[in-house]
């Protein structure tokens, strides 16, 4: 059976508030809305959520339409950026370059890629420790640390090659059974179900 790690999808960027309690623009809650018309989001049994405001407003539409309660874990957040606070686009897309190109070295005193990997794997082998093989279950986060846990399950080295497409509100599809990728980044809007990755490619 299936677990996907879902992103975010856009944000009301607000340079005034910390970024952790930005929440969803207009164009990410019609998105998530969007996405939560899809069937796959109704044979969700659990919800899990990072902390984040605008991972919980995603969470909390998917979870409606699933009938469940989500459910927050605070060390399913993004990689610790708060050394450095909001940074304009063209910063921000800079710094992480250097946060994927030296995992083993801290941005201006970031969490390293290698701690904040370390961190979302601890975090989701918690969650789904004791959670049954047989009950989908949806991880709502962020794109960073949901590219550090793409790359783990599958045995990659940390490149931001295998970052999420630009805005956010994407998944991937994991095996609960080996937690290994069924997929690699897919707009969550569009995501037909289990059924449906035999007909897309899988990230090389």
């Amino acid at each position: 059976m299936f677990a996907v790690y879902v992103t975010h999808p856009q944000v009301a960027i607000d340079p005034t508030f910390p970024v952790p309690d930005w929440g969803l623009s207009a164009l990410g809650r019609e998105r998530a809305e969007e996405a939560a018309r899809q069937p796959w989001v109704r044979e969700l049994a659990r919800v899990v959520t990072s902390a984040e405001r605008k991972a919980r407003d995603t969470a909390a539409i998917l979870a409606g339409v699933a009938g469940v309660e989500a459910e927050v874990w605070p060390d399913l957040h993004e990689n610790d950026r708060s050394a450095t606070g909001y940074l304009p686009p063209s910063e921000f897309e800079a710094a992480a370059d250097v946060f994927f190109a030296r995992p083993a070295e801290s941005f201006r005193g970031w969490e390293t890629a290698e701690a904040a990997q370390a961190r979302i794997l601890k975090a989701v082998g918690a969650v789904l420790e004791g959670h049954p093989i047989d009950r989908p279950i949806a991880l709502v986060g962020h794109g960073a640390v949901g590219t550090l846990l793409w790359l783990a399950l599958g045995g990659r080295p940390i490149s931001r090659d295998a970052d999420q497409p630009h805005g956010g509100g994407n998944l991937f599809a994991f095996d609960l059974r080996n937690r290994r990728p069924l997929s690699g980044w897919i707009a969550f809007e569009t995501w037909d179900g289990v059924a449906g990755l035999a007909e897309r490619k899988v990230n090389d």
